[in-house]
């Protein structure tokens, strides 16, 4: 049977390997799209940092950084999802952002009920 707790867990796998793979693995990638959106190298390592540390507090015991991990990457992936607009991307660009946002979104409501 499937819990609550397992339901979770399998959604904090899904986004910390999802952005570990994007930011570490397919790290070029992101620095062609930097450029591409005419954005600062120094705000590229800054989302970096960010996206890989909140990723990281998503496995802690303690659920308020749980909380807090989740909706930083929330909070990100809606910036993402916002420059995905402003440049006219096509919507599957903007899927991962959007898909990102809505599992951290529910990562860190039912993280929050749990306090």
């Amino acid at each position: 049977m499937i819990t609550l707790f397992s339901f979770i867990y399998a959604f904090k796998v899904l986004v910390a390997s999802s952005i570990f793979f994007v930011w570490v693995v397919r790290y070029q990638n992101i620095v062609e799209e930097f450029k591409t959106y005419q954005l600062p190298p120094w705000l590229r390592d800054l989302v970096g940092i960010l996206k890989l540390s909140f990723s990281f507090m998503l496995f802690s015991d303690d659920a308020i950084v749980v909380f807090l991990g989740a909706s930083g990457i929330a909070v990100l992936m809606l910036a993402a999802l916002g420059t995905h607009l402003k440049v006219h991307n096509p919507y599957f660009k903007m899927a991962p952002s959007m898909s990102l946002m809505v599992i951290c979104s529910l990562i860190a409501t039912l993280t929050y009920q749990t306090l």
